[in-house]
């Protein structure tokens, strides 16, 4: 073996070249022998002298000490920020930081978490965090993986500067996770799923929410669920449907019929679409992308949550070709980070945007809360951070809560000036719960417009959506060609949706419906709600005599009971 020889292979151990000498064959210009590709050797040369892999290392650590130290210790790119740290220098020059490291770093002042094997410095992103610093600071210092997952989309952590991202952890200092077995959450959801009949047999909406009950994790279902304080709003969003019956009219040929419709511009083959819902993950490990396949596989148009727990190129790839979607939108404190993000909206091809209005602040989504009881953990703070920092809520975070954090509650109808001089999509208003506040949304210019009360999961006692819209067709019917209406809340079967189309919605979300059936059966969960939608809006339209969504009048439905005196509509012609 030639000096040169040696000392090239010397210099690829130290620069940690992929020709590594503990794992291949020195090959020479002559033939070799035996496969020596192992560490006990490294194949026979020419002249049949085989060197051993302790001679080998031994020749090169004697020539490096003496001719290479010098300029390798004089090599920048081997160097690493993280190299004062405690822990494992590869060959190659990345540091891995040892976990007896990681968990010095529990303090507002200097906070580390491990994500998917990787260190991050999150000191300075505390403050910022849309859940709030204490979820994180209760995680200091470990491996917040398992809780951080579900909850954030696979690009989160790319808000983080890059000298936040440390590296990897030295896998080897982990501690090992001890096996206690499925715990008994666990154990009920694996004898529930057991039991749990196919999509095929889910027969009503209602059943999906029955078996989503059974087979979620607590945290998913409480967050999904959860209302506002005693949730008034929530139980009279679909007690109202009840108050609203049909008057339907016979003999009409209703063999034949059309369910498509068109809304913001949108064709769409049902007059339903996906309310904007966060967090689907904790339903399913697909997450939303099982909502937009569904979506996409139906032809109906998915709302996507600003909250979503999958990313937004996620989502957008997981289209099919033309397949249309609409963002819904919060504005950020920081109105730069709105601007990015409808610039980015609009550059990945969403149809519209939806700025949702009825969130202005915080609520208590009780069952979420009461979930997440768990997360109040100690929190390690520095004497000044302490004497600075805001006493604790003795209220623990929910879902919900810890994930809204960022949202702005300074709002006014300027941001919609705001929204659109960033973006040239159509945008449409989501939370009117007044009449006077569409007429408002039609003075601002905005193209749609969604009366909703978020589910019931802001304000309780908030009036039902439907009852808005009867109202607006009672009192106010020409704002319904000045601006195109939707409506969503309550929303749990075909006759519910046939009755808001009836006195003038153009479509009709649904939110809870769909999370439960990701939750329960993914996305062919997805598919058979819009299935169940689509029999039950055919059979309730046909049975009133229409025969497509254009030929349904206000006057096929009104107030439960006679319509006489003050029952009757007023759009009715006098009796």
């Amino acid at each position: 073996m030639s000096r040169t020889r040696l000392a090239a292979q010397a210099q690829a151990i130290w620069r940690g070249a992929p020709r590594s000498i503990a794992s291949r064959r020195w090959v020479s210009s002559g033939p070799t022998m035996g496969t020596g590709a192992g560490p006990s050797s490294f194949g026979v040369t020419s002249n049949g002298v085989r060197y051993t892999a302790l001679a080998a290392l031994g020749a090169v650590a004697i020539y490096s000490a003496t001719h290479l130290r010098p300029t390798l210790l004089e090599d920048e790119r081997l160097r690493s920020k993280q190299d004062h740290l405690p822990g494992t220098k590869q060959p190659g020059g990345q540091k891995l930081i040892s976990y007896e490291e990681v968990q010095k770093h529990t303090r507002r002042d200097d906070c580390w978490v491990i994500i998917d094997g990787k260190v991050y410095d999150v000191t300075d992103f505390l403050e910022n965090h849309p859940g709030g610093e204490g979820i994180i600071l209760a995680n200091a210092g470990k491996d917040a993986t398992k809780i951080f997952k579900p909850l954030h989309p696979p690009d989160a952590l790319d808000i983080l500067a890059p000298e936040a991202h440390l590296g990897p952890v030295d896998p080897l200092t982990m501690p090992e996770v001890e096996d206690l077995g499925p715990t008994d959450e666990e154990k009920r959801i694996e004898q529930a799923r057991k039991s749990m009949p196919g999509a095929d047999a889910m027969l009503l909406i209602d059943d999906f929410e029955v078996w989503a009950e059974k087979v979620l994790s607590g945290t998913a279902w409480n967050y999904y669920r959860s209302a506002a304080d005693r949730e008034i709003s929530f139980d009279e969003n679909m007690d109202a449907f009840r108050r609203y019956y049909f008057r339907p009219r016979i003999l009409h040929d209703v063999t034949n019929g059309d369910l498509s419709t068109t809304f913001m511009g949108i064709k769409s083959t049902l007059p339903i679409f996906i309310s904007p819902a966060a967090m689907a993950k904790l339903g399913h490990p697909a997450g939303e992308v099982n909502l937009t396949k569904g979506a996409g596989e139906c032809g109906i148009v998915q709302g996507i949550s600003i909250n979503a727990s999958c990313s937004l190129d996620e989502i957008m790839a997981a289209r099919k070709d033309g397949q249309k979607v609409i963002f819904q939108i919060y504005l950020n404190k920081d109105r730069k980070a709105s601007e990015a993000l409808l610039q980015k909206v609009e550059r990945l091809g969403a149809a519209a945007v939806m700025f949702t209005v009825d969130a202005a602040y915080r609520s208590k989504r009780t069952r979420d809360v009461r979930a997440k009881s768990h997360v109040a953990a100690p929190i390690a703070e520095t004497s000044a951070s302490a004497s600075a920092s805001k006493a604790p809520s003795k209220a623990p975070l929910g879902v919900s809560a810890a994930i809204s954090g960022y949202q702005d509650t300074n709002l006014t109808w300027d941001d919609i000036k705001f929204i659109r001089k960033n973006t040239k999509l159509p945008i449409i208003v989501k939370g009117v719960q007044s009449v006077d506040d569409v007429q408002l949304c039609v003075d601002a210019g905005v193209e749609g417009v969604i009366i909703s009360n978020h589910g019931g999961r802001q304000l309780d006692f908030a009036p039902a959506p439907v009852d808005i819209l009867y109202e607006m067709r009672a009192n106010r019917p020409e704002l319904f060609e000045k601006i195109e209406v939707m409506v969503d809340g309550g929303v749990r079967s075909g006759a519910d949706v046939v009755k808001a189309l009836a006195l003038g919605a153009k479509a009709v979300g649904l939110g809870r419906p769909f999370l439960y059936a990701n939750g329960t059966h993914g996305q062919e969960g997805v598919e058979r709600v819009c299935q169940i939608m689509a029999e039950e809006i055919t059979n309730t339209m046909r049975n009133c005599g229409a025969r497509t969504i254009k030929e349904l009048k206000p006057e096929m439905v009104g107030p439960a009971g006679p319509w006489v005196g003050q029952n009757r509509p007023t759009w009715l012609p006098k009796a």
